[in-house]
């Protein structure tokens, strides 16, 4: 198991693991390092890093942000203190999450003829969409489904969402933290592109469970050609920890960004 997952999210956006109990599950995966990098949303955290039970808990957001070229990125922040600029852009961003997500949930139950029964509250996501769907009796869909076929970027429900430039993201990030990092780069639709752009900031997430057989020479590559360092985490939406992540030799390497 690895010794740091620093992608970690819980109930606060759309996980299914209680802030409360990290430090729990990451006893049980054996894990001593936790980064909580919740959607585009601030925890309660005093400083950019605390003791929680004997678990190392990192303050990290996972910022979505726009370049450009119209593509969309994920931002891990890490080693967060609340400022002005991240507080409204936050702020910003949730109003537009919860405008979002209602206009999804009314799609949905208008296509399909049921009340999914959801409340659309801080840090609601499609997962939340989906899980309803999944546990709704008279819908055919099931989790994955409810994605294949109605809440996907390309299906019939979806609704996109405004976020911020990449400029943008990362300013206000690399002011408030200690490091941002580029989020699971063989994700996107060019991932070529978000390695290029990836230069402009301190890391990339290296270690990542992609669910598939991935070539991650070009990440390699990209790490040593813009001399960057290097983040892994399992993005866990549920109760599990650890299943990606970084050795305690890897995170060593960042540990000093986090003093």
């Amino acid at each position: 198991m690895p010794y740091a997952d620093l992608h970690v999210h819980t109930t606060r956006s759309d996980g299914s693991l209680e802030l409360a109990a990290v430090p729990a599950a990451a006893d049980r995966a054996d894990v001593a390092v936790v980064a909580v990098t919740d959607h585009d949303r601030l925890q309660p955290f005093d400083g950019p890093v605390s003791q929680r039970d004997g678990v190392t808990i990192v303050n990290g957001i996972e910022l979505r942000v726009k370049t450009d070229a119209g593509q969309r990125l994920d931002l891990l922040g890490y080693g967060l203190e609340s400022t002005t600029a991240l507080e409204a852009l936050v702020d910003r961003i949730q109003t537009n999450r919860k405008e979002r997500g209602q206009a999804i949930v009314d799609n949905v139950e208008d296509r399909l003829g049921i009340d999914l029964d959801v409340t659309v509250t801080d840090g609601f996501g499609r997962p939340h969409v989906a899980r309803a769907i999944d546990a709704h009796p008279d819908a055919e869909y099931d989790y994955e489904e409810a994605f294949e076929h109605l809440i996907g970027g390309d299906g019939p429900c979806f609704v996109a969402r405004d976020v911020p430039s990449f400029d943008r993201g990362r300013h206000v990030l690399s002011t408030a933290g200690e490091l941002v990092s580029l989020a699971h780069p063989l994700r996107y639709p060019d991932p070529e592109h978000a390695l290029e752009l990836a230069a402009e900031l301190d890391a990339i997430e290296l270690e990542y469970p992609y669910g598939h057989d991935v070539d991650l020479e070009p990440v390699r590559n990209a790490i040593e050609r813009h001399d960057l360092l290097t983040t892994g985490g399992s993005d866990a939406h549920e109760r599990t920890l650890g299943l990606a992540g970084l050795s305690r030799e890897s995170f060593d390497l960042l540990e000093f960004q986090f003093a």
